[in-house]
């Protein structure tokens, strides 16, 4: 498997040179290094990363920001937000948009590297149970909610809506199977329409939409 293509970005240079050299000692190339969003979106579309490690308070433009210019160049990349504590609206918002997860900066070496070759395959780092954590803490507070909102769902067959419920409340693959009664290879199947019919780049993003769209309601088991 080809290593992914890594730019850090953080407004603190001893956080980027520790990142760089953790994922350099373990054969991942850094390609570049940016201090604030607006050098982020700038590097990024220089040197088309597989994967941005992107801090989310930054001056000039913070990482929200920067993460959405990014996602709307170059569809493919994939974004990891930094931050200091998991139940945090900004990385609520993050994955609203698109990250494919977030890590805390006191992650430990292996598990950085090791996020950043899972996220680089084009999978999500965050398990649903996570994402679900933070969508019912902060969704109700969100008066105006991100473009996922408005996406339309009435392109879902019944049983994609079904699947997609499930999945906001947190359920993998084997549970939806177990819960619906299918192969784990038809729950995937119905898994990725959803994902190409509502333009959702992974199971976090899923989580997300599921409450946004009032498909489930938080503390729905």
């Amino acid at each position: 498997m080809t290593e992914p293509r890594v730019l850090i970005v953080d407004d603190q240079e001893l956080i980027r040179a520790g990142f760089r050299l953790i994922l350099t000692m373990r054969g991942i190339d850094v390609v570049g290094e940016a201090g604030d969003g607006a050098e982020a979106v700038a590097a990024a579309g220089r040197l088309r990363p597989d994967v941005v490690l992107m801090d989310i308070r930054m001056p000039t433009m913070d990482g929200l920001e920067a993460t959405r210019r990014i996602l709307d160049h170059d569809p493919h990349c994939r974004v990891l937000m930094l931050t200091t504590f998991d139940l945090d609206r900004y990385v609520y918002a993050a994955l609203a948009i698109g990250a494919s997860g977030f890590l805390l900066k006191d992650v430990t070496a292996d598990h950085l590297a090791a996020a950043v070759r899972l996220v680089g395959t084009g999978d999500a780092l965050l398990s649903p149970s996570i994402t679900r954590r933070l969508v019912e803490r902060f969704a109700a507070d969100e008066p105006d909610a991100p473009a996922a909102t408005h996406r339309e769902l009435a392109a879902l067959t019944p049983r994609e809506l079904e699947v997609l419920t499930l999945l906001g409340r947190g359920l993998s693959n084997t549970e939806l199977a177990r819960r619906l009664t299918l192969s784990e290879a038809t729950v995937k199947t119905h898994v990725a329409r959803i994902f190409a019919k509502l333009s959702l780049r992974d199971r976090a993003q899923a989580v997300v939409l599921a409450y946004e769209t009032g498909l489930v309601s938080p503390g729905e088991a």
